[in-house]
């Protein structure tokens, strides 16, 4: 009797040591995993925000260069585009993914 109460302690004394072992062969994983979070995930979402912030900011007249290089101006806002004037002939439709920035 007092030797199954013994084993059934040491099985536990076991299953204790492995769990502190689960636990240390987590951590480091646990530690790449914040760091590729604060350092690659959290700054994309900031600058996607900043990016979505400055294209419901754009208005008619403002200028903007597009992710191909052309700095062209806002004539008209609609849902998913834009009418940009590429010269004072042409007005071209340009859709709001491309959008690089604002020019200055």
């Amino acid at each position: 009797m007092v030797e199954s109460h013994l084993n059934f302690i040491l099985e536990r004394l076991a299953l204790m040591e492995n769990a502190g072992n689960i636990f240390t062969q987590l951590l480091p994983l646990i530690v790449l995993i914040a760091i590729f979070y604060f350092l690659i995930i959290r700054p994309q979402q900031k600058q996607a925000k900043n990016h979505r912030e400055m294209i419901a900011s754009l208005d008619k007249g403002d200028k903007i260069v597009t992710s191909g290089g052309f700095i062209v101006e806002v004539v008209k806002r609609e849902e998913d585009y834009f009418m940009v004037r590429l010269n004072d002939d042409t007005i071209v439709k340009l859709a709001k993914d491309y959008v690089a920035k604002k020019a200055e």
